[in-house]
């Protein structure tokens, strides 16, 4: 297939010069659509709706994905100002571990279990007490309930009838990309995500399936990231707007396409998300299995990224704003602003005031699903500025530890890229900088659409390769740590921790209390 025509330098733009990329996040969906040179044309979000029927659950409906693609196309189409014959390739990103499950008339079994879904927490302590190691070993990666291996032992043993009936397993970008081509298959990264494919040789395990008996033939083939796997059908075209016959690429996970989007291509350059859940990442060239981090294949060939995790982050500030400040009617961007002007006003460390954000369990370093949020040391001298403050400052703190454990794998950078939702707040990009005590950098455009718009170009030859993509990667912003503050933190950051440690075996019996146990 031939690459489109590259841009004319200071001319206008050429025919089919733009690339989609399709992101479904934990609360939305967004279409971003490039230029060749990595600037933004047009956007369009739609919001998808989760839903926990039970504490700890945490489900979509795979049908409300599709019809938010064919809201968000048009809309973004309409905002560059293109029509569909522009379009030079698309591809997707999604979360990882997330599935669809399909029976043998292809329709959806159930609804789609989510990553931060803590359901599987009994099937998680059985597989680590019967294979805690042999997992690791094969996996790449420990047993928790975010992955997809646990989540369907948890099917078999609840819900035997849906796992019988189970003939396609798709991760969610993948059932998303099969609207559009009618394909069937997933990329070594995100199968490297579902803890069923040994890790070292980017092939479905017989073992690891094995262990929940999962039928190895509902496993879909695995190609790369940048593999052209089909093209819109005149089916999918007619009800998204996309044209008919347009090149489709196979994407990757969220956070994969996002360190990529950001420029991650290099070491001693990291990534800092302040999305739903946080991560913090950095590249490798080869795994580094181990109990505290996790590992997955980069978008870049023959390299690897390794992720320390916090599952609660913009998500948590979005509680914090929907239930202490927001009134009915209130438009919530500006409500976000108001809590940043408060939290301003406060001087570093919050008066004593700390928060650990553990709203739904936490991963790095404690891998713990049954651990609580806090706020500790409350007093009449706190209002609610210093509340917003300590959730910025307590989320950091847990970045903190998540750099922490990335470095206990020797690994480091003086540098990190932020991206997600919360990178936009000026005062939270200083918090995290000078917790972590390195410079933080914005970049113009980096989520996991703008990631997953890059790799359809890739994919279609308009880029020499992947590293040549990230090039037109810019940064807008830069944060440099103060050291008086980076000290105050440093301080504050020990006495998180000393309080976590005591505040653990309460979470647990608190647990057993709401059971009543």
């Amino acid at each position: 297939m031939s690459p489109p025509p590259a841009p004319s330098a200071g001319g206008p733009a050429v025919a089919r010069e733009l690339l989609v990329g399709i992101d479904l996040g934990a609360g939305s969906l967004k279409t971003s659509i490039i230029r060749l040179d990595g600037t933004l044309a047009g956007e369009a979000s739609a919001p998808v709706a989760t839903h926990a029927p039970h504490p700890g659950w945490s489900e979509q409906d795979p049908h409300d994905w599709w019809a938010a693609i064919c809201e968000t196309v048009p809309r973004a189409l309409a905002a560059a100002g293109a029509d569909a014959g522009a379009v030079a390739a698309v591809s997707f990103s999604a979360g990882a571990h997330t599935q669809v499950l399909e029976d043998a008339q292809g329709r959806v079994i159930r609804p789609a279990i989510l990553w931060n879904d803590q359901r599987s927490a009994a099937e998680t302590a059985l597989l680590r007490q019967q294979a805690d190691a042999r997992i690791l070993e094969i996996g790449a990666n420990r047993a928790n309930p975010t992955w997809t291996l646990p989540q369907m032992l948890w099917l078999r043993r609840n819900e035997p009838e849906a796992f019988a009936r189970v003939r396609r397993l798709y991760v969610a970008k993948d059932w998303l990309r099969a609207q559009l081509t009618g394909t069937w298959e997933t990329d070594h990264i995100d199968a490297v995500g579902t803890l069923m494919a040994d890790a070292r040789t980017n092939t479905w395990s017989a073992e690891l399936c094995g262990m929940i008996g999962w039928p190895m033939e509902t496993l879909p083939p695995i190609v790369t990231p940048t593999t052209v796997v089909g093209e819109v059908t005149a089916e999918a075209a007619r009800a998204c707007g996309l044209r008919a016959g347009t090149p489709v690429v196979c994407g990757t996970s969220d956070t994969a396409a996002e360190t990529y989007g950001a420029g991650m291509v290099r070491e001693g350059l990291g990534v800092v998300k302040l999305a739903t859940a946080a991560t913090v990442s950095v590249l490798t060239p080869a795994a580094r299995p181990d109990f505290t981090v996790i590992n997955y294949p980069h978008v870049i060939p023959a390299h690897w990224y390794l992720i320390a995790a916090t599952n609660s982050c913009a998500s948590a500030h979005k509680w914090l704003r929907d239930t202490f400040f927001k009134r009915a009617g209130e438009d919530g961007t500006a409500v976000f602003d108001e809590m940043d002007r408060r939290a301003a006003a406060v001087a570093p460390g919050a008066e004593g005031l700390f928060f650990h954000p553990y709203l739904n369990g936490e991963r790095s370093p404690h891998w713990d699903p049954l651990l609580r949020a806090d706020f500790v040391g409350i007093g009449f001298n706190h209002g609610s500025g210093h509340f917003v403050r300590a959730l910025y400052e307590g989320i950091a703190y847990s970045l903190k530890d998540c750099l922490l454990a990335l470095r206990g794998q020797g690994l480091d950078f003086s540098t990190a890229r932020l991206t997600g939702g919360g990178a936009r707040s000026a005062l939270w990009r200083q918090i995290v900088a000078d917790v972590l005590d390195v410079e933080v950098e914005l970049p113009a455009v980096a989520d996991a659409s703008f990631g997953a718009a890059l790799i359809a170009g890739v994919g279609i030859g308009a880029y020499a390769d992947a590293r040549a993509a990230a090039d037109v990667v810019t940064v807008v912003s830069r944060a440099r740590p103060d050291a008086a503050r980076a000290a105050r933190y440093a301080q504050g950051h020990a006495l998180y921790c000393e309080i976590q440690s005591a505040l653990a075996p309460i979470n647990h019996k608190i647990h057993a209390f709401v059971r009543g146990q």
